[in-house]
């Protein structure tokens, strides 16, 4: 079971040393989130500083210190007595006794228990991994959210300052009576709408902030760079590919694994308590001179083997204790198809929703915005030509409105479901850069 201890106290070490060195720096300077800080930076702060992974990852040492512990012997017995009344005998009276025994469980006992704290540690270990994936997705999900408000903000002052200068269009046509007062009265409602829509996005991000900061593992209040930019990057993994790689890798599944084996050892190990433990010991009585001085071996300390089995005779417990065991082991099997029926579902939702985004951003980067420029352009000359009215104008403009800021929404929800799907299957992704 050593093997199994210093296997598992390396790799937990060798994590430790990784995320220690993935985030040093971040720890040494609160700063190192600047305005140049990327994506990796803030998965690196979070793996250091985010409490529940901490918590997971020494669950996970805790689990593997179990090991030393269940697959060393017991402790040996040391026992004493003191005869109140000394017993004598031919070769003289015996006044105290002093024995050691040690117990050795029935073979292989030790060995089960071992591999069972074995299996245990490993579903801590992945239990680990399935925090820090989830954790990953989880700054990867606010970030963009953070980016997506910063962009949109963008759009939206974009839009404020367009609207302000055909505001102040439609009031100098109203000066020379070109454009109706109720033209100069929808300029201005529409200025108003546009400022208010700002205003919201602006105040939303400080419940974004928060979230953020909350899964970095910072204060709610700790200042963040503003203008974040949306990681992209595409799939490499087809569908079937990435489900195969749900089954096989991810770690709640791995952790049900590791469950359902540990509980097949605790039915071979209660296999096994049919079996006696052996006890061997060596008992030494101390012997005064006996009363006649020419007796033979007259005052000598006799010394005495010991040997003694434990009967195990209440075979009900055993059998209960197996039959709890495969109950266990069924749940856990159960539990994991339950899990990865769901896991699936989850999967194909993600992937559905990640190519309907990717689909989305091709067509308004590529056609609706184009167009509505194109559309705006040619309608402003319209409306100071005199040939379109400004109801025309407004809504080429809303509609501009609408296509970036769905723009951007469609980058942000292709980055978060991305990072959804390498949650559950893990890498799926051919590199990531920015828009």
């Amino acid at each position: 079971m050593s093997k199994h201890w210093t296997l598992g106290r390396l790799l937990l070490l060798t994590v430790a040393a990784m995320m220690i060195s993935a985030g040093s720096s971040a720890s040494e300077n609160p700063s190192l989130l600047d305005e140049d800080a990327v994506i990796e930076d803030y998965l690196a702060y979070a793996a250091l500083n985010n409490p529940g992974l901490k918590a997971a990852f020494q669950s996970w040492h805790a689990a593997l210190e179990e090991i030393p512990q269940v697959s060393a012997l017991p402790d040996p017995r040391f026992n004493y007595s003191y005869l109140i009344r000394e017993v004598e005998t031919r070769v003289g009276p015996q006044r105290q006794k002093f024995a050691l025994l040690q117990t050795f469980p029935w073979f292989g006992k030790l060995d089960l228990k071992g591999d069972r704290a074995a299996r245990m540690a490993e579903a801590g270990r992945q239990r680990y991994e399935s925090a820090k994936r989830k954790l990953f997705y989880k700054v990867i999900d606010a970030y963009v959210e953070r980016a997506y408000l910063d962009r949109a903000i963008d759009v939206a002052s974009e839009n404020l300052d367009l609207a302000k200068y055909l505001e102040q269009v439609v009031r100098s046509r109203y000066k020379t009576g070109a454009s109706s007062h109720s033209d100069l009265i929808r300029a201005q409602v529409e200025r108003g709408k546009l400022e208010d829509r700002l205003a919201s996005l602006k105040d939303l991000t400080g419940p974004s902030n928060t979230r953020l900061n909350s899964a970095l593992g910072r204060s709610a209040g700790a200042p963040l760079p503003g203008n974040l930019a949306i990681p992209t990057g595409s799939l490499e993994v087809d569908s079937k590919e990435l489900i195969k790689q749900l089954v096989e890798e991810n770690p709640d599944l791995l952790t049900l694994d590791e469950l359902s084996e540990s509980h097949r050892l605790s039915m071979d190990l209660a296999r096994k308590q049919f079996r006696p433990d052996f006890t061997l010991g060596i008992e030494y009585m101390e012997t005064g001179e006996a009363l006649m001085p020419d007796q033979p071996d007259t005052g000598k300390d006799p010394v005495a083997a010991m040997f003694s089995i434990n009967l195990p005779i209440w075979r009900g417990k055993y059998r209960a204790a197996e039959n709890q065991a495969a109950s266990l082991a069924l749940s856990a099997d159960l539990t994991r198809r339950d899990r990865e029926l769901d896991l699936v579902s989850r999967l194909e939702r993600a992937l559905f929703a990640y190519r309907d985004a990717e689909r989305k951003t091709a067509l308004y980067r590529d056609n609706l915005i184009p167009q509505g420029r194109q559309a705006l352009s040619v309608t402003e000359e319209a409306f100071k030509a005199g040939k379109v009215g400004f109801t025309s104008l407004v809504d080429s403009q809303r509609i501009l409105l609408e296509f970036q800021l769905n723009y951007e929404r469609a980058r942000a929800d292709r980055a978060q479901r991305l990072a959804e799907i390498e949650m559950l299957a893990g890498s799926a992704t051919k590199g990531t850069s920015n828009e």
